[in-house]
């Protein structure tokens, strides 16, 4: 069945009429006619199930028949990352992540960081179709690329964790995530936090976390912290 992205469609509404895009994947694409079922979602944690009602290419109108409220995870998942010279690395981390389930992504500029400016336009299309594909029902917030400072600064010690990759003890994440209400991990640039930088968090009293034994690049390493989240929220 098709799932549409209707960030503007509310509990109670009798239609709905898809945009343009919509419509042409819709009806010149799929070739749904009359009748045929069509799933919404609008990110806010309603999913919807529809049938056309009028099948035109450019406004198709949908008929709604019935509405499921999905209520927000107790568990919330918050990574924040310094986001990858190649931006592909950084679109395929968005596109899994919610496809795995992740309720914030912030974008961190670090000392080391080869990409200074963000622009989120295409990440956000990233999400939204990574969303319909999975089934969810909530589109993960994305933050605009702000500094490392004043991120941490604002950040909540208690829950956020730094992996990074200097020497010295770290514990597991998967056995540090589970005593709040959710957690926030912070993923470093291709050239890892600045000495600097790590002193920062950890006067702040964000602790250090490890992701495994192995080596991860910035985008699989922010990935595994999702990965690491999920499963601490599942027990």
């Amino acid at each position: 069945m098709l799932t549409c992205y209707a960030p503007d469609l509310h509990p109670g509404q009798p239609a709905y009429t898809l945009s343009e895009e919509e419509s042409k994947h819709a009806v010149r694409v799929l070739r749904l006619g009359s009748g045929a079922p069509v799933a919404l979602v609008d990110g806010r944690g309603g999913r919807y199930q529809a049938v056309v009602a009028d099948a035109n290419p450019k406004r198709c109108q949908l008929r709604l028949t019935a509405h499921e409220a999905v209520l927000p995870r107790s568990y919330v998942t918050h990574v924040a990352v310094a986001p990858t010279k190649n931006l592909d690395r950084m679109e395929w981390f968005v596109e899994k992540a919610v496809e795995v389930g992740v309720e914030r992504i912030s974008f961190l500029r670090c000392a080391r960081s080869e990409r200074r400016e963000l622009k989120l336009e295409r990440l956000e299309k990233i999400a939204v179709s990574a969303l319909k594909q999975s089934g969810q029902a909530w589109l993960p917030q994305l933050d605009e690329l702000v500094d490392f400072a004043p991120f941490v600064a604002a950040a909540e010690a208690a829950t956020t964790f730094i992996a990074h990759l200097e020497e010295g003890e770290r514990t597991a994440l998967a056995q540090v995530a589970a005593a709040g209400p959710g957690c926030c991990v912070l993923i470093g640039p291709e050239g890892d936090f600045t000495p600097e930088e790590i002193a920062l968090a950890l006067g702040r009293g964000i602790r250090p976390v490890t992701l495994g034994p192995s080596r991860l690049r910035t985008e699989t390493a922010a990935l595994a912290a999702v990965f690491t989240a999920q499963l601490v929220r599942e027990r």
